[in-house]
């Protein structure tokens, strides 16, 4: 527990740096941050030890909402002018990998990391799971309450209240709200018909 109160306290350093830094939230050591006044940490979202949140631009932005936990070794990335945002009370596990830019690889003979990056519109829905090792590639489109598997590399967007699984994700999952239950989908994400 002692721990925390040292994250408690660089939190507490950090907070003059960042565009917004709200207490209670803690931050564990990380490994990499950039433009700081461009990340936005509402209150009661907890960081633990080894991100790297990476924002590349000016106008660019990574907002973390309220009550939201980020297991160790997040990597997060924002471009292009855009804002990528982690819902409230969203849950995201260890060694998640988050990002709204891609690398254009349309020149063949010249190297991509030499070649423009692509911007697209990413977010987290509200009190969502992100589960261990996941990968939410550019134009990830998340609504509310949706669960992402372990390892899972996920693109597109998917409604709310969806279980999504598998590289490429698909939908196996997702609440029915008449029945009030979880019911298994095609991976178009509607229900089987009963037998």
């Amino acid at each position: 527990m002692s721990h925390k109160l040292f994250w408690i306290l660089r939190g507490i350093f950090y907070k003059p740096f960042f565009g917004r830094f709200s207490l209670p939230s803690y931050i564990g050591r990380p490994i990499f941050i950039s433009n700081f006044k461009r990340i936005f940490i509402a209150e009661r979202v907890r960081i633990f030890p080894g991100a790297r949140i990476e924002v590349l631009d000016a106008n660019a932005s990574i907002v973390f909402e309220g009550n939201t936990s980020i297991g160790q070794n997040l990597h997060i990335i924002s471009g292009g002018g855009q804002m990528l945002k982690i819902g409230k009370n969203s849950t995201l596990s260890a060694n998640v990998f988050i990002t709204n830019v891609d690398h254009k690889y349309c020149e063949i003979n010249k190297h991509i990391l030499e070649q423009p990056l692509v911007s697209v519109n990413t977010s987290v829905g509200e009190n969502c799971f992100i589960g261990y090792g996941a990968v939410l590639q550019a134009g990830t489109i998340l609504g509310n309450q949706c669960i992402v598997g372990a390892n899972t590399v996920v693109r597109g967007k998917f409604p709310s209240y969806s279980v999504i699984v598998g590289a490429p994700a698909k939908i196996v999952k997702r609440y029915d709200s008449q029945l009030k239950i979880w019911k298994k989908t095609n991976t178009k994400g509607e229900f089987f018909d009963e037998i």
